[in-house]
């Protein structure tokens, strides 16, 4: 599980961001063409959350949307889990090789900073926990922490489609916000490394986290190839 300080500090990577993105687009099938759709139970969306509160407290699955939020104060997924306050959904689809890709849609409501809201888990343990990590802060959708590594702008309060392809074997990882191409990063997996997705909210201490944290998700699918 990724820790959000030791592991952010350790972030060396190549990434290339390309542009920002504003609005939304149609379709994006294109993305997945070739691509074949895992078939996910409702079993595998694991849900991480406060281990002190009660489950709808912190998430909500309703009409077709996962809504997840923390609150900065929270206590950690377990009493000796050194990570910060989470509501994360683990899919539990664990894979070592091949091109993976995650889609989803995502709402961000205003306020909602210094927040994770979806990482690859799994990398070089020596360096650090994940693969990629997105956060959200001022409204902006970031590469890791990195300010200057802005995605999309404006991502509060209006869905957006998040596609993340994961090359295995090549070691890098693609994003495309609503359709385009927003990041290509050289990637810290390594094969037969385990790794999966995970979304919702994770507060992170960089940038001064808001004390409420949420995001609401629907349309989530995975897809591999070879």
């Amino acid at each position: 599980m990724a820790c959000s300080i030791f592991c952010s500090v350790l972030v060396v990577v190549t990434a290339v961001v390309i542009g920002t993105a504003r609005g939304s687009s149609g379709s994006g099938d294109h993305l997945t063409a070739g691509f074949t759709r895992v078939r996910l139970t409702e079993s595998q969306f694991v849900v991480q959350k406060p281990y002190n509160v009660p489950l709808d407290a912190r998430y909500e699955f309703a009409g077709g949307v996962r809504r997840t939020w923390v609150f900065s104060t929270d206590k950690p997924a377990s009493a000796t889990h050194p990570g910060g306050a989470r509501t994360e959904i683990k899919i539990n689809e664990v894979y070592t090789s091949g091109v993976w890709q995650f889609e989803g849609e995502v709402y961000v409501p205003a306020g909602t900073s210094g927040a994770s809201i979806m990482q690859i888990f799994g990398a070089k343990p020596e360096r650090q926990a994940t693969t990629l990590m997105l956060h959200v802060y001022d409204g902006n959708l970031t590469f890791y922490h990195h300010l200057d590594s802005v995605l999309a702008h404006d991502v509060y309060d209006r869905w957006l489609r998040l596609n993340i392809v994961h090359d295995v074997g090549a070691r890098n990882v693609t994003v495309f916000v609503d359709g385009a191409e927003k990041l290509r990063s050289s990637s810290h997996g390594a094969p037969h490394a385990e790794h999966y997705f995970k979304f919702g909210v994770y507060k992170q201490s960089h940038h001064n986290p808001s004390h409420r944290m949420e995001s609401r998700w629907r349309n989530v699918r995975v897809f591999t190839k070879p």
